[in-house]
């Protein structure tokens, strides 16, 4: 799978960020649904996934980068971004697409029920706090740093059901 660098005109890459915040998605996603569309492609449930995780892996990185800037809000955005895609690529690898945060919070508790591990929902939740932190700005840099590792330990769990 590639990764290919689009240049796109300012008025056109605004309208994909204001689409990505009006339906809570990443900008990665409403791209590729919207160039899927075009096509007239539909990507498989394995196709689906491995986009998904190589974006959250991508986001997580970012997010690391953020943080040691200082960039807590942004770093906070990040991170939630890479916990979410990989929830949804756990998803997507079973064929379901999650499309709200209320799904992605049901499938985490229902993850967490499946495989006997509660700490899948409370590394979920910490992520969420994160999500909270980008509009509200409110945690101090040493919850964020926390928080991401917690994010750390939830991607590591949840790649692996992807792998298995």
């Amino acid at each position: 799978m590639g990764i290919l660098e689009l240049i796109i005109p300012d008025r056109v890459e605004r309208q994909l960020r204001e689409r990505s915040r009006s339906i809570g998605v990443s900008v990665e996603e409403v791209a590729l649904e919207a160039l899927c569309k075009g096509l007239g492609v539909t990507l498989d449930p394995a196709e689906r996934a491995e986009v998904y995780l190589r974006i959250s892996e991508t986001y997580f990185a970012e997010g690391e980068e953020l943080l040691s800037e200082g960039k807590l809000a942004n770093a906070s955005e990040k991170l939630w971004g890479a916990a979410a895609l990989m929830v949804k690529a756990v998803a997507a690898k079973r064929g379901m697409i999650l499309r709200s945060h209320g799904s992605l919070h049901e499938f985490a508790v229902k993850l967490s029920l499946e495989q006997g591990d509660p700490s899948l929902r409370s590394l979920f939740a910490a992520a969420s706090v994160l999500h909270q932190n980008l509009y509200e700005s409110w945690l101090p840099e040493i919850a964020v740093r926390g928080y991401a590792r917690d994010v750390r330990k939830l991607l590591e769990k949840l790649k692996s059901l992807i792998a298995g």
